[in-house]
Order: structure tokens, then C-alpha cells, then sequence
């Protein structure tokens, strides 16, 4: 996942991009990157997220920014970007949330009409520079925008920073969310509606899916329509999302306690207290103690001052370090005992099966397992999430391949382990708690998720659990 930010104003607007785009640090793992269009000329900067916040690292850059009242600012899950042109069309920037999945079929079309691309990321193609390069294969802004829409397979939900104004585009099937907002001098799209308050600015309404508008100072003109067909990414609301965001109208945290409150309703363990897995648990957690009329409380506390967020370094074993030192037990809260923890999903399984030993040595009792989502059965094609070199990375899949007795996992030996219902599910799930060295283990079926979320089942993006999202 990334985020981004825009700003079109009639005063300069640099610090509304910096402290914006920091607002979505939450979503990202490796790069930054800020363009400005200052009058004259367009000014960018991209920094590396591994060893530091986005606050740290662009402060210093801000004074060659000038009084620039047209900016873009991104958080990136992969490439280098902003991305910027000197073409036909004129000069811009361009920043991209998502994921190209058809991306080496669209490079060998453009090496075989002799077109070139940079060394930005080493011997990987840059997507975004890709997105730049099929926007500039039109004759207009608007021609080449409705390209990409036709071209790409995957998600992409872009921004272009023109020397006139801002293009915000959202993906064709609205899996990443694009909302705008106002105040008094100008206009910002966002991946956050959360960005906005502590910035002066008011939600006007989302995006829909595939449609773009063209934002100046004066205002905001339709360039492409909204399209029929809404598949918007379920794990905004369960984890990616920031708690007081809202897309299409549904807040996060009151979808996280809806998500724990139907949890409860199909629930009777007797435990001492509900928790949640620091952070995006801690909604499901209230929502399940609330619900069942337990006590919540933090037998874990995560320490932030100095630990990044567990999946910031790029080395596994940083990684694995920062998920061990991050999280605090409060003993407490722990000695003998029982306790239902809440947590989002399981993707690999190492980090939640680190926890419960950790919680086993500090004296607790009983450890109960609630996932406020079905079981990750399919790797996300979109999003980049539980997406890696191999399938078998997720945690359900290696033990699905254990039970089967083979690597070779089609969608009719996978479909029995999406229903709730079904023995080979209840199987799963018990040989995924003994080797958690859980109590217990029960994941959110998805009729109940999906009605927590408050959309219809349509509109969303359900792909990682039971194949029923990928749509071209």
C-alpha cells in the first residue's frame, strides 16, 4: 500500500503537502517523494524511509519549495516517485498508489515501439515512471489518463502535477480511495480523509471508481466519469486505514468495532479480559468487549518513540527484531491470565506465534485467538498486500499444501478452505492454533464482514479470501 497528497491553492501550500503526506506514513514501507510546481519551475525531492520518518528527512527541504501553491507529495510502498516529464504535453509530475500486475507485458510494448526507460530502481521498471510514460502516449491529458484505465491490470490510482493544476485519478475499480477536499483558498485529494482536519480542510466527497478531475485554484472540472463497477479493498477498514478516516461514507474505527462486535456474537470462550494486537486490533478489541460486556485491556503496549513500525526495514531480520522489541508485555496483566486478543489477519504467522510465546513466558494462562478477517487463502494481486515471491509465504496456504500433500493448489482444492462450514476449514484451523500454540483460534466469516463494513458485497474487494475480485 502508499498514499498520497495534492494541493491546489492561491497561497502557497508547501507546508499543507509536507505535514499531508506525512499524515500517510502509516501506509508506507520504503520511499518519499514531494514536487512542486513554483511558477517556474518543477522542484522535487525523494528520500529513503528505512532509517527514518518523512518529518526527519524532508524538513530540510522545505526552503527550496519557495512559496510554490501547486504540490504533490507521496508515501511508497516500492518505487522511487514523484516521477517527472518534459513532454508534448507539457511538463508534469506524476505520483501512483497500487500495483501494476500485467507490468512486463506493457514494458515489452514500449521497448518494441523503441521507447526506453530510466535506471531508477536498479534493473526493475519503475511503474510509476511506466504510468507517466502510457499518460504521455496521448495526444491529451485526458486521452492518455483514459490509457492507463484501459491498459493497466492490477490497481493504479495516480495524481499529475501540470504547471496549471492537479489530475486526481482514481483506480478503475476504486480498490484505493481518492477524496477531496476544501477550504477557503483551494482544494486537496488524499488517500486519508484524516489528513484533512488538523489542516483546515472539509471532505467533500470520494472519488468513484475510474473517475478523474482536473483541480485548479478556481475549482474542479469532471474529466472522466465514474465507471459502473466498485471493488473497493476490504482491508482499508480492517487494517491498512488510519482509525479516523473515512471511504464512502463508512468511518474506520466504527467498522473495526462492528468487525469485533460480530466476532462476539459468535462467541462464548470464557476468558478474564479482550485486548488488541497494537494497533489496527485495538478497534476489533473494543468493539468485541463492548459487544460480550468484558473488560478490555492492554496487556501489550507498543513503544514508539523509537521503534519504527514493524514492516519499515527491508531486512527480514530488522524486521523481525523491530516486531520483538516494539511490543511491551505488561505483566500486570498477564500473570495466569485468560485472554481473547483481536488482531487483523495473519499473513506469515512468525510475528503472532513470537507474541504468544512471549505472552506464555510472562505467565499467561490461556491465549484465545480472534482474526477480524476469514482466513488469507489467495495473495492480493492490488494492493501489495500479503503479496511476496511465493504463495506458500502465507501461513494458510503452507498449511492448506501440508494437509493436500502438494504444492500444486487449485482453485477446486483451495475453495473447500474459504467455507466456514466445511471439515477441511475446521481442519485448517486447528492445525494453524496447535502451531501457533493458541487456546483457541476462529477467524470472522466473511457474510458477517462484509456486513460490518456497511457496503454491498459488490462494491468490495474480497479477493485474498475467496478469489472473486480480479477483474481486468
Amino acid at each position: 500500500m502508499s498514499g498520497f497528497f495534492g494541493c491546489v491553492s492561491r497561497k502557497e501550500c508547501v507546508a499543507d503537502v509536507f505535514y499531508g503526506t506525512d499524515y500517510h506514513s502509516h501506509l508506507g514501507t520504503k520511499r518519499a517523494g514531494m514536487a512542486f510546481f513554483n511558477g517556474t519551475d518543477f522542484v522535487r525531492s525523494i528520500h529513503s524511509l528505512e532509517s527514518a520518518y518523512f518529518r526527519n528527512k524532508f524538513e530540510p527541504d522545505l526552503p527550496r519549495f519557495g512559496e510554490s501553491t501547486l504540490g504533490i507529495g507521496v508515501i511508497s510502498d516500492m518505487e522511487s516517485q514523484p516521477v517527472t516529464l518534459i513532454s508534448h504535453l507539457g511538463r508534469y509530475s506524476v505520483v501512483v498508489v497500487g500495483r501494476v500486475d500485467n507490468l512486463s507485458e506493457i514494458e515489452q510494448m514500449f521497448l518494441r515501439e523503441k521507447n526506453h526507460f530510466s535506471e531508477m530502481s536498479g534493473s526493475v521498471i519503475n511503474q510509476t515512471e511506466m504510468i507517466a510514460m502510457i499518460i504521455n502516449s496521448g495526444n491529451t491529458f485526458k486521452e492518455g489518463i483514459e490509457k492507463v484505465y484501459a491498459m493497466v491490470k492490477g490497481s493504479c490510482s495516480f495524481l499529475i502535477l501540470t504547471e496549471t493544476g492537479i489530475y486526481a485519478c482514481r483506480d478503475k475499480f476504486g480498490r484505493t480511495p481518492i477524496i477531496l477536499g476544501k477550504n477557503e483558498f483551494g482544494y486537496v485529494v488524499a488517500s486519508e480523509s484524516s489528513s484533512f482536519v488538523n489542516l483546515g480542510y472539509k471532505i467533500v466527497r470520494d472519488l468513484g471508481p475510474m473517475e478523474a478531475l482536473h483541480l485548479t485554484k478556481d475549482g474542479t472540472a469532471q474529466v472522466v466519469a465514474p465507471g459502473k463497477r466498485k471493488q473497493v479493498c476490504s482491508f482499508l477498514w480492517i487494517y491498512y486505514g488510519y482509525p479516523s478516516s473515512d471511504y464512502e461514507g463508512v468511518n474506520v474505527e466504527e467498522a473495526r468495532y462492528r468487525c469485533g462486535a460480530a466476532i462476539a456474537e459468535r462467541d462464548d470462550v470464557d476468558v478474564d479480559f479482550a485486548a488488541g494486537i497494537p494497533d489496527s486490533g485495538v478497534g476489533h478489541a473494543i468493539g468485541y468487549s463492548n459487544r460480550r460486556g468484558i473488560p478490555y485491556k492492554r496487556p501489550f503496549v507498543k513503544y514508539t518513540p523509537t521503534w519504527p513500525r514493524s514492516f519499515m526495514p527491508q531486512n527480514q531480520k530488522m524486521r523481525d527484531l523491530v516486531a520483538k522489541m516494539k511490543l511491551l508485555p505488561n505483566e500486570a496483566f498477564t500473570k495466569d491470565a485468560r485472554i481473547l486478543f483481536l488482531d487483523d489477519s495473519i499473513v506469515r504467522g512468525t510475528q503472532l506465534k513470537d507474541n504468544v510465546v512471549k505472552l506464555r513466558e510472562c505467565g499467561v494462562k490461556e491465549v484465545h485467538m480472534r482474526i477480524a478477517c476469514p482466513p488469507l487463502v489467495y495473495p492480493c494481486k492490488f494492493l501489495n498486500f500479503s503479496s511476496s515471491r511465493s504463495t506458500f509465504d502465507l501461513f494458510t496456504r503452507r498449511v492448506i499444501r501440508d494437509l493436500e500433500g502438494t504444492s500444486e493448489l487449485t482453485d477446486e482444492i483451495l475453495a473447500p478452505y474459504c467455507d466456514p462450514d466445511s471439515d477441511k476449514y475446521k481442519q485448517m484451523i486447528d492445525i494453524m492454533a496447535q502451531h501457533l500454540q493458541l487456546d483457541s483460534l476462529k477467524f470472522q466469516r466473511l457474510d458477517d464482514l462484509v456486513e460490518a463494513l456497511g457496503l454491498p458485497r459488490e462494491d468490495l474487494c474480497t479477493h485474498c479470501w475467496d478469489n472473486s475480485s480480479y477483474m481486468e
